[in-house]
């Protein structure tokens, strides 16, 4: 006797299908140019009917925002490694391998999202931007600097000018492979404990 086969569509709830159909879109925008990319593609990439992709994000335009969204903001605090560890400095460094983590989950769509050659699209532009701004706030908030200093505005751009030196490092790593991970932790995590421990602080000072 033959057993039946499991069926090719799966029941999943729907936060779950929305995940799956996003992570497919994900992989399939970070492997090609978004013109080549269907939501045929994506549909059958995920085992589901095209018409619920539109369901549960409208257009592959949007879809392609969504992703981009998500590939350049830094998580909320609840979703990262803040303030797991006592120290300043294991704090530092978990933070670094948790982002490096999350880089390596995302392969090729966060180089494609972080590249500057992405194209003139003012939507990106902007999302990029408001992702850079909102990120920096996030990593000030995880180290616990104070959203009142009348020093914030400046942490949170020298915030996105090592966020520009993050993207650059991970570029060297993943696609050019000239530094390997242990290099640009090493690099990152150094940069960050002297901005924690030296820059910030002298900042607001200066402010105070």
């Amino acid at each position: 006797m033959t057993t039946a086969s499991e069926p090719r569509w799966r029941r999943l709830e729907p936060d779950q299908r929305r995940e799956q159909i996003f992570a497919c879109a994900s992989r399939l925008f970070g492997e090609r140019p978004y013109a080549s990319v269907s939501t045929s593609d994506i549909a059958a990439a995920a085992g589901v009917a095209r018409g619920l992709i539109n369901h549960y994000f409208g257009t592959k335009r949007e879809l392609y925002l969504a992703v981009i969204r998500r590939a350049v903001t830094m998580p909320a605090p609840e979703a990262g490694p803040y303030g797991a560890a006592d120290s300043l400095p294991e704090r530092a460094h978990d933070m670094v391998d948790w982002f490096l983590d999350m880089v390596v989950s995302q392969g090729k769509m966060w180089l494609v999202a972080t590249s500057e050659g992405i194209g003139k699209d003012t939507e990106v532009d902007q999302i990029i931007i408001e992702a850079e701004r909102k990120s920096a706030e996030r990593l000030l908030d995880a180290f616990e600097l104070p959203s009142d200093s009348d020093a914030r505005p400046r942490l949170n751009a020298m915030c996105r000018a090592f966020g520009g030196m993050v993207k650059a490092a991970g570029r060297e790593w993943l696609l050019r492979g000239e530094l390997d991970r242990a290099q640009v932790h090493l690099m990152l995590y150094h940069t960050l404990i002297a901005l924690l421990e030296d820059v910030f602080p002298k900042v607001q000072a200066d402010a105070s």
